[in-house]
């Protein structure tokens, strides 16, 4: 038997051992020392003939593992390894190269006295009987060979497929034991039913394990970028990035860093060929900001036929007179300013003074020339525009608003080290008609002008609509003390909201300057004006060819007032506080397009919810934005960008055009072969993001990055990343339900990771048993966290998932950034009181099934938008009094959002941890505590995605048995 030496010690005798159902624990059919595929045989429950309770001739009991016998290794091809059928001493996803270690005859039969699969010399088994026939072999799995990770076979489809197929009862040809043979019980008779026996699930790929492996191997070190194709580390673990000329990954992740020579062998893989590109990433205080280059009046320098700015992958000819471009190929003169001569090696003797040849990620200042109508811009504006609705002023919205913004306007996004913001401000309230407020800092009192003809918006005042806040202090105190009071008796339902954002957009016009909307909206916009809305929710078209419809905008009005935003640069975010449905699918069009937010909470109430609503609104607003953004993705000859993903706008097929860009969003762009690529010279990737900073200065940003190319299939399946892959998917998918039934766009992620799978297990993995699952050592978890995605609220919505979350998730999902879908799809679940009180570090987390959790614990469960506190109903008392200051637990009150202040190590601790899991993420995580057995467990168990859900999708182990059937159907 081979092992992998880095697996655990085999378990000492008597010690209980996972048994999984359906599974004959059988070897090799064959003599000892055969190397005999392992045959396998349908899904049964009765006893399994030919074991004897007592070891047979020639096996001895195991020793304790310590004197266990030494394990020989063997290299498994192309770093795989098998999850074939194993024995009790297991591996479970070990390190890289483990190999195939398959079952010893003798091994633990599903009666009650286990034998560990340790021999002392040869011993025979007898045959198994007549083989199954071809459809039971098709229906069930054999084992699992998963490069770097061994663990037991997967069980047939006896285990019941959730949405996938029935299950099966037992198979004929095994009626009763051989003759001879004992059954399990102590006494003779006939055959017993036995007890149902689940799959271990610690025998599957665990995101745990893999999560784990990868922060202690290589989150100690720097990455250090100065190498072509280096695959980076994972999103979940902490390192710090050193830029030695390609970008660092928190600018770009790939889903492969190896990428396919020939376009035919893309399509064979079927590997999405995609970056996720953040421009404006935010970096920890560890790693420098880029450092900002002035070329002057010439401005930045550039091919002259690709337009490709200056990087460190351009190639200086004829002792530093010409630059060969690295993306086209064109020969360009280096201007005389710009002048330098090369070392013995080629490479200039100022390389490594300047930011733009030695290094991945730097700014240019930009010249008039790359500014609108060609002159420099102002400082951008903030516009707030507040309902004043009877919903808004009942719910004490408005009050609370007007409050914080008093405060909060001393915080607007500044320069380096300005003194103050540059950016202006200014006021609107509205429900059916729009009131503008002249706050110029010589007035004694606000002025309000009342615009009536919402079908013909225009802006009533230019000067005191956008003031300095440090000038106008004065009399935005006073404005916003007086708007609670003005429209407290208020009886006005009815709202508009195309005509704000027109509002709006005019003002920033007038002003000749870019900014940002902030709309705080509470109902469907149903009053007599553009934009007009009707309520269309429809459950009973979910699983339908019209569900679609659900996810398209209600009218086209919204899409061209987005595209006049974009023009003028106006930014929209939109904080919705919606009692019933407000249409979020058609609301977000706007924000959507323009590089906005949107934020909702339902339901508001100031007491539950203020505290989510300010940290996002103060979060929101002190953000640093880019606005007026243009971005465009260069690649070398042989790929180029074809499809892009994100909340922006494309007028042609190339710009992506962002009237407002911040630190959170990412832009997803994938690519396509245009030529043969070549292995020498890699392929590049360069991403110009043209901006104007919060302070009016106009700049360009520049992520540069180099990938290999490969001419075998295993180097692609090797580079890839599988966190990215799965950002890449969602997105796809979440754009796909606009166009197509959502069943469809179920199927065909099946089968496009089927198809990837399949082409590996066929072109890369070692020859095998076809009843085998082989996965790539870095894909391992492709099928967990697809299911994930498959089993989300947009593609699989339980009964109390309504029209509007989905639209709210879909919108959200678009732009977020690899780290943010790793946690949204795979919630992280921390159990609290395993890990010592005074330790400082995070708890180790556990895998998200139901059956971890341990009623005498307590667990807190995120997902980057909900944050849950699950109590279990025997915890002690003594946890219980720490946390909760009751007795016990049935006085803690379920659906609690704030941990009392407690002065003890476990309260601190608990309360500290929560504070850092809201501090990691970009939006306000409010808390709900959560009882065991309490009519709020069916929400917290919805992400416990290990899980069968309760709309129908599929549990882990089902899904990764469906994925094997449909890769095995390919290869046949």
């Amino acid at each position: 038997m081979n092992v992998n030496q880095s697996a655990p010690p085999v378990p000492p005798f008597g010690q209980p051992q996972p048994v999984y159902p359906g599974y004959h624990q059988s070897g090799y059919g064959g003599q000892p020392g055969s190397t005999a595929p392992p045959t396998s045989y349908g899904a049964y429950n009765g006893p399994v003939p030919g074991y004897q309770q007592t070891p047979p001739p020639g096996v001895s009991r195991a020793p304790p593992s310590s004197e266990a016998p030494p394990a020989s290794t063997a290299q498994a091809p192309c770093g795989q390894a098998a999850y074939g059928q194993f024995g009790q001493g297991d591996v479970q996803n070990g390190p890289s190269s483990t190999v195939q270690m398959q079952r010893f005859p003798g091994s633990q039969p599903f009666g009650s006295v286990p034998l560990a699969p340790v021999v002392s010399q040869p011993a025979v088994l007898q045959p198994f009987g007549p083989p199954p026939t071809s459809a039971q072999v098709t229906a069930q799995l054999a084992g699992m060979q998963i490069s770097g990770a061994v663990a037991p076979a997967l069980p047939p489809v006896g285990l019941g497929y959730g949405s996938f197929g029935p299950a099966r009862g037992p198979q004929p040809n095994y009626g009763s034991p051989y003759p001879g043979a004992s059954t399990f019980g102590s006494q003779p008779g006939p055959p017993q039913p036995l007890p149902p026996k689940r799959l271990d699930p610690d025998a599957i790929p665990s995101p745990i394990q893999v999560i784990e492996d990868d922060r202690n191997n290589r989150g100690s070190e720097p990455f250090v970028t100065g190498v072509r194709g280096q695959v980076p580390p994972l999103v979940t673990t902490n390192f710090l990035v050193k830029d030695q000329g390609n970008a660092s990954p928190r600018y770009i992740r790939c889903t492969s860093y190896n990428i396919p020579c020939t376009s035919d062998m893309a399509k064979q893989a079927q590997v999405p060929l995609a970056a996720v590109i953040k421009p404006l990433a935010r970096l920890p205080p560890e790693e420098a900001s880029p450092y900002v280059v002035d070329h002057g009046e010439s401005g930045p320098l550039r091919c002259n036929r690709c337009k490709a700015y200056m990087c460190p992958f351009m190639q200086f000819i004829e002792g530093g007179r010409r630059f060969q471009c690295c993306f086209c190929s064109c020969i360009n003169d280096v201007p005389p300013q710009y002048f330098q001569h090369l070392d013995h090696t080629g490479k200039r003797v100022d390389a490594y003074d300047r930011p733009e040849l030695s290094l991945g990620s730097y700014e240019f200042l930009a010249t008039v020339d790359y500014c609108k109508n060609n002159k420099f811009p102002s400082p951008p504006a903030f516009i707030f525009m507040i309902d004043v609705s009877y919903n808004a002023i009942r719910s004490g919205l408005v009050r609370l608003l007007c409050e914080e913004l008093k405060s909060l306007l001393d915080f607007l996004p500044r320069e380096g080290g300005a003194e103050e913001s540059a950016i202006r401000v200014g006021f609107v309230t509205y429900n059916k008609v729009l009131h503008f407020y002249n706050v110029k800092s010589s007035l004694a009192q606000p002025q309000m002008m009342v615009v009536s003809d919402v079908a013909d918006m225009f802006v009533p005042l230019l000067d005191g609509f956008l003031v300095n806040v440090s000038e106008s202090r004065a009399v935005i105190t006073s404005l916003l003390d007086q708007i609670p009071e003005m429209f407290a008796d208020t009886r006005e339902t009815e709202t508009v909201f195309a005509p704000v954002i027109q509002a709006g957009m005019e003002a920033l016009k007038a002003a000749e300057c870019a900014g940002k909307l902030f709309l705080f909206h509470t109902s469907l916009p149903i009053a007599e004006a553009p934009g007009k809305l009707k309520n269309r929710d429809d459950r009973k078209l979910i699983n339908t060819d019209k569900e679609k419809t659900l996810f398209q905008p209600q009218t086209g009005a919204y899409q061209t007032l987005a595209k006049e935003c974009v023009a003028q640069g106006c930014c929209v975010d939109l904080f919705l506080f919606p009692n019933q449905y407000v249409d979020v699918a058609t609301l977000s069009v706007v924000p959507q397009l323009t590089g906005g937010s949107v934020y909702k909470y339902a339901c508001f109430q100031v007491e539950n919810d203020q505290e989510r609503f300010l940290s996002d609104l103060r979060r929101d607003v002190q953000k640093v934005v880019g606005f007026d953004a243009v971005m465009r993705v260069r690649t070398s000859t042989g790929i180029r960008a074809v499809d892009f993903f994100g909340a922006f706008y494309m007028s042609n097929t190339t710009d992506v055009e962002l009237a407002g860009l911040d630190g959170d969003k990412t832009v997803t762009v994938e690519f396509k072969h245009d030529d043969r690529l070549n292995e020498e010279s890699g392929a590049l990737l360069q991403c110009a993001l043209l901006y104007t900073s919060c302070a009016g200065q106009r700049r360009l940003r520049i992520h540069n990055l180099a990938l290999n190319c490969c001419t075998q299939l295993a180097d692609l399946y090797r580079n890839c990343e599988t966190d990215t892959l799965i950002n890449y998917m969602a997105k796809f998918a979440y754009r796909g339900v606009l166009n197509s039934p959502v069943k469809t766009v179920r199927d065909t992620l099946i089968t496009q990771c089927a198809q990837i799978l399949a082409c590996y297990r066929k072109n890369c993995a070692s020859p095998s048993s076809a009843g085998q699952l082989i996965l790539p050592e870095c894909m391992k978890l492709l099928p967990v966290y697809l299911n994930c995605v498959l089993k989300s609220d947009v593609l699989q919505p339980g009964a109390e998932v309504t029209t509007d979350d989905r639209a709210y998730v879909r919108q959200l999902v678009t732009s977020m950034d690899v780290a943010e879908t790793n946690v949204f799809f795979y919630p992280r679940l921390l159990p609290l009181t395993k890990s010592p009180i005074e330790s400082a570090t995070e708890p180790p987390a556990v895998r998200a099934s139901e059956e971890r959790l341990s009623n005498g614990d307590i667990y807190l469960l995120e997902n980057g938008l909900n944050l849950f506190l699950w109590v279990g109903a025997s915890v002690q008392q003594g946890v219980v009094q720490s946390l909760f200051s009751v007795s016990s637990f049935s006085q803690i009150t379920s659906g609690l959002s704030v941990l009392p202040v407690l002065d003890n190590p476990l309260s601190k601790k608990v309360r500290g941890l929560i504070d850092s899991l809201r501090a990691q993420r970009s939006r306000y995580m409010k808390l709900i505590v959560v009882k065991q057995e309490d009519k709020l467990e069916m929400l917290f168990k919805h992400f416990l995605v290990e899980d069968k859900s309760l709309s129908g999708g599929a549990s882990y182990v089902d899904f990764l048995c469906h994925m094997h059937k449909e890769i095995r159907q390919l290869l046949s």
